[in-house]
């Protein structure tokens, strides 16, 4: 969701990023040779008021041409603005690495608008040390590539360890099925007035956002594409179960709390308060939960998502110019060899965020297979600055949960299911099937409008 690519864009630029690339495909196009003198426009370089990054990123690009000096990097601000995309696109203004959202490349890919890498892949050699799951996401049907993961992201179930102890809960064992979820809310809900099981979202866009995830943690899915167009898919059995367990919880067992509405913050301002006990959440609510709310890490613990059978995943990467020379392509790849998909620099750019006082050792992202991913998992214990040992039962689970994106118009479908999860948390006479059947009616008619 929007809100979640905000955080996700601010928490990569904490743990020292910045993304690339932004320029025109220019008329110097036809001075490019495979070995002469090549300039790349790239997106994604930290603006003005991010100084300390802004400054690390021009430093990589020195260092970089002066490594290549047949090459030219021309960085320009800005990330992926789907309103202004095609606009730039048309008007030879677009990058020619250009910075990309998960659920961007399948779009791009079926209108042609970006170009197969595949041929010049040789030119680096991280590639085969990213996960598949995650480079499939860059892949078109016809099996060619068209761009890279940078970082990703993917749902657990974020616990508060010491109510998890005051519970008697294991907290090294968190939950691993909503069966279980539901039996350690109630506990939590036992300590006392105020405390709250397990609590969840239902407002601005949120509550759709989560049911997604929770659909998908038991297999469902939000949309399936029908031929040409999308149908939605979640008013079936499976996502009678994600509210049925939302009402029980929340009108059965009182584990769940009486204030309801919530929305992004809330969830974050409940457990840096200490009488929340879990919900479905990203490992970067935890820095913000500490820096921003004044948690404290120690308390914090991450499990994989219930369920186990799907998380709703996302994060970032880089494709190019469907105008872009084979020049510039190679070009292209090189630098991000250099910056991005670069296992080699995992420990120097720990280093440096350590130093920064920001947090090392959290468990994603985590784009890196084989000996890359050893080189990460060594690097984090070497600056680690957070408890990375209460992230283990989601680290166990990483590569074997199947990552799903964003469903199709994700903000518009959310909206709808707003409604359904505001309802069942607010209405202990809600009707599940009714509910479900207005949103699919709905649902559809926004989907009938993609391509």
């Amino acid at each position: 969701m929007n809100t979640r690519r905000a955080r996700l864009g601010l928490a990569v630029v904490l743990t020292i990023g910045a993304a690339m690339l932004t320029a025109a495909c220019g008329s110097d196009d036809a001075k490019d040779t495979a070995d002469g003198p090549v300039t790349i426009t790239v997106n994604a370089l930290p603006p003005d008021t991010d100084p300390v990054n802004r400054k690390a990123f021009q430093d990589s690009v020195k260092a970089f041409e002066a490594a290549n000096p047949n090459i030219k990097i021309d960085a320009r601000e800005g990330k992926m603005d789907p309103a202004t995309f095609t606009t730039r696109l048309a008007g030879g203004q677009l990058e020619d690495v250009f910075y990309v959202y998960f659920t961007d490349p399948a779009n791009l890919i079926a209108k042609k608008q970006v170009a197969d890498i595949t041929p010049y892949l040789g030119e680096i050699s991280s590639d085969e040390q990213i996960r598949p799951d995650l480079m499939k996401v860059f892949t078109g049907p016809d099996g060619k590539v068209y761009g890279l993961p940078w970082t990703n992201y993917s749902m657990g179930l974020l616990y508060n360890r010491k109510l998890f102890t005051q519970a008697g809960l294991d907290p090294a064992a968190p939950p691993k099925t909503w069966e279980e979820v539901r039996e350690a809310a109630k506990k939590i809900a036992a300590l006392g007035s105020g405390y709250v099981g397990y609590g969840d979202y239902s407002k601005s866009n949120t509550g759709g956002w989560h049911f997604t995830a929770e659909l998908y943690s038991i297999g469902g899915q939000v949309a399936k594409k029908d031929g040409d167009t999308w149908k939605a898919d979640f008013n079936n059995d499976k996502g009678k179960q994600v509210l049925q367990q939302l009402k029980d919880m929340r009108w059965t067992d009182n584990s769940m709390g009486q204030r309801q509405l919530l929305e992004w913050a809330d969830l974050l301002q409940l457990m840096a308060g200490g009488k929340l006990g879990m919900y479905v959440a990203t490992s970067d609510n935890i820095p913000t939960i500490v820096n921003q709310f004044k948690g404290n890490f120690a308390d914090y613990g991450l499990g994989s998502v219930p369920g186990g059978q799907g998380t709703l995943a996302g994060g970032d990467g880089f494709m190019f110019n469907a105008k872009a020379t084979p020049a510039k392509i190679k070009a292209g790849l090189k630098w991000l060899a250099w910056e991005f998909n670069n296992p080699d620099r995992i420990e120097e750019k720990n280093k440096i965020a350590s130093d920064a006082k920001l947090p090392v050792g959290l468990p994603e992202p985590a784009i890196w297979s084989g000996a890359a991913a050893d080189k990460q998992a060594a690097a984090s214990k070497k600056y680690a600055n957070v408890p990375t040992e209460n992230y283990a039962p989601f680290v166990a689970g990483m590569t074997s949960v199947p990552l799903k994106t964003e469903p199709p118009a994700a903000q518009q479908v959310y909206a709808v299911l707003d409604a359904a999860m505001a309802k069942v948390l607010t209405d202990k006479n809600a009707d599940i099937a009714a509910l479900l059947a207005d949103a699919e009616k709905q649902i559809n008619a926004i989907l009938a409008a993609v391509k």
